[in-house]
């Protein structure tokens, strides 16, 4: 089993204490956020064949990557650096905190350890096409010592994503797939330059020469850092997903970072009632 840490919420930068607890008592419960009642995940080494976290700030969490290792399991970090305005971003760290994080983590673990997601591209008026272009050629060569690959989605427009980029005052659209494509493909070839992988989040639509699918939650990769081969079906989260099968132990309304596009949380006001509510002995975040 591979355990997802989480696309729900940032466990790496506010929730290390209690996933270190739950590793310690070999379980987590998690909620169905759709119903359905409280789970158990098992997180003992017999039961886990590896772990993927999803953060923008990894830096709080060197204790739990040393203990992921020290209990022999491999794992991999999709890190998120977009270098986006705060009205877009008020909450994340800056890009240099990001490349150092992402430095020591590479020198730590090795540059299949990270993952960069450029994601999801947005276009307002504060990040037109041009911008898109030019922040990825700074980011890409600064990033491209410490990984491997660069993972690059379209912004998904949600109701509640809707809601809270209206609220930034920031004239933003949804442009037609023709011009996201080429938009696409141009950040694919910056990216492909520096010698990075460049792929493509659950959007086959979207697919061009330049992009590859991308598999976030990834056995492959696992595999590779574990130098044994890791087992896992794919089952996708939504169409054209690829990722391998995992159990997320995360929850919704929880990261309070304020990403006016993010899908995890309805609004930065309810991420922050959710920090303030965790208790890093609860069984479930």
């Amino acid at each position: 089993m591979i355990v997802s840490a989480s696309y729900r919420t940032d466990i790496p930068a506010y929730y290390g204490d209690w996933f270190l607890r739950r590793l310690e008592a070999g379980y987590a419960d998690v909620r169905n956020p759709y119903g359905g009642g409280v789970s158990r995940v098992t997180l003992d080494p017999a039961s886990v064949d590896g772990f993927v976290f999803w953060t923008r700030n990894q830096a709080p969490f060197r204790a739990g990557f040393a203990a992921v290792q020290e209990m022999g399991r491999p794992f991999s970090v999709q890190m998120t650096v977009t270098g986006y305005p705060r009205a877009l971003e008020p909450g994340v760290i800056a890009v240099d905190a990001a490349v150092a994080a992402m430095r020591w983590l590479a020198a730590d673990y090795g540059r299949e350890a990270p993952v960069w997601r450029y994601d999801p591209v947005l276009l307002s008026e504060a990040t037109p096409p041009d911008w898109h272009r030019e922040n990825v050629a700074r980011l890409a060569a600064r990033l491209a010592p410490y990984t491997t690959e660069c993972v690059l989605s379209f912004a998904h427009i949600y109701r509640k994503s809707q809601r809270n980029l209206d609220r930034t005052g920031l004239a933003w659209r949804d442009p037609p797939e023709d011009e996201k494509r080429r938009l696409l493909a141009d950040l694919a070839a910056i990216i492909r330059s520096t010698g990075m992988q460049a792929s493509l989040c659950a959007q086959p639509d979207l697919l061009s020469p330049e992009l590859e699918a991308a598999r976030c939650i990834d056995a492959g990769r696992l595999s590779r850092i574990a130098g044994a081969p890791i087992e896992a079906a794919t089952k996708g989260a939504r169409p054209g997903c690829l990722c391998a099968a995992a159990r997320d132990i995360g929850r919704y309304d929880s990261c309070p970072q304020g990403c006016a596009y993010c899908y995890a949380n309805a609004s930065r006001q309810a991420a922050r009632r959710g920090l303030a509510r965790h208790e890093p002995t609860a069984e479930r975040l």
